[in-house]
């Protein structure tokens, strides 16, 4: 797939102020600092069409991505970690909630997992809530994977979906990523061009994510 044009579109604080739901989106979400920001500027090849920052739970809205006038990159919240109020945090968690269960053009969700890192519990209870209330399937990527030797990426890889298989949810499909590399980008986006070419003509169903696990 070619990405002959991409802009950021708008900001959404819930899923009511979200735009109509009228393309495919492909949503990305992970613990804060993960590199959600950094995959969606390499997916797009724009440097600074995402806002990328050091601190973490930076982001607390829903920032829309228009792909070539015809589909969206989605960029969410991070989970586990923001300097803000209990408050806050509870309303941007609510709308992630919300637009995860709720979103019809949700073509899939791809959850950011740190690759130097060993299995986070809170990222496996994610992936539980998600496999039990989201409706669009979701895929695992790895990111970061520059920061380490391959052995060490394939050995926290490894470990990781070991951990998920003892689980009866969770994606089958996983990728590995780098934003320095640029490692992965041909991978994801050929998968995301496959399910574009599977989504109904009409902008209100909902688009169907399948592939072979990887």
């Amino acid at each position: 797939m070619k990405i002959k044009s991409a802009v950021f579109t708008v900001s959404a604080p819930d899923l009511a102020s979200c735009p109509p739901a009228l393309r495919p989106e492909f949503a990305f979400i992970g613990r804060s600092n993960v590199g959600k920001s950094s995959l969606i500027n390499l997916l797009a090849e724009r440097r600074q069409l995402a806002m990328v920052s050091n601190t973490p739970g930076k982001t607390k809205l829903i920032n829309f991505f228009l792909i070539n006038d015809t589909w969206s990159l989605v960029d969410l919240p991070g989970y586990g970690y923001a300097n803000v109020t209990k408050a806050t945090e509870e309303g941007f968690q609510r709308a992630i909630m919300d637009y995860l269960t709720e979103r019809p053009t949700l073509a899939g969700v791809f959850v950011l997992i740190d690759s130097r890192l060993p299995p986070q519990a809170i990222d496996l209870e994610f992936l539980d809530w998600l496999a039990l209330h989201c409706p669009a399937p979701s895929a695992l990527v790895f990111t970061k994977a520059d920061k380490q030797s391959p052995t060490a990426t394939l050995a926290s890889i490894g470990q990781f979906l070991e951990r998920m298989a003892r689980s009866r949810h969770g994606p089958q499909q996983h990728f590995t990523t780098s934003s320095k590399s640029k490692q992965g980008r041909k991978e994801l986006l050929d998968h995301m061009a496959a399910v574009l070419a599977k989504a109904p003509k009409t902008s209100s169903a909902r688009v169907s994510l399948r592939g072979n696990p990887a």
